[in-house]
């Protein structure tokens, strides 16, 4: 736990939440701010900043409780889809620096919006970029 992260609090029981998972290593509540009603977030209770910071054994249960608290949301919001979202760092996004995956109910014509796609330069630009990717993974 650190003592100064929020999530942490929440988990602890030191600030309230609307909390509507809570098994093992993983908790989860609703957003206070949602994208949509329903939009929850799924965290580790141990801190962790980021996902490269998450112990690889601990991907497992985050999945099930992924898979257990979406399916959830979907069948008590009456969504028609979910997105699945995680920030990691400030330039992503990331707000509270503590792993946590966002979990946004979806109804057709709800109006939200994902990213703008853009295309690359050429074909040779993007083969470059996967070969740079594919040797830095080793």
């Amino acid at each position: 736990m650190s003592k100064d992260c929020i999530f942490c609090k929440i988990i602890a029981g030191e600030i309230p939440s609307a909390k509507i998972y809570d098994r093992g290593g993983v908790y989860a509540f609703l957003d206070i701010a949602p994208v949509n009603k329903g939009h929850a977030l799924v965290v580790p209770k141990a801190h962790h900043a980021t996902l490269f910071d998450l112990p690889q054994d601990l991907g497992r249960e985050l999945l099930g409780a992924l898979k257990t608290v979406g399916q959830a949301v979907m069948t008590a919001t009456g969504a028609s889809g979910l997105n699945l979202g995680m920030n990691n760092f400030e330039s992503a996004g990331q707000l509270v620096h503590h792993a946590h995956f966002h979990l946004i109910p979806r109804h057709s014509g709800d109006g939200l919006t994902l990213w703008t796609q853009h295309a690359y330069e050429s074909v040779e630009d993007m083969q470059k970029l996967a070969q740079a990717i594919r040797s830095a993974i080793g």
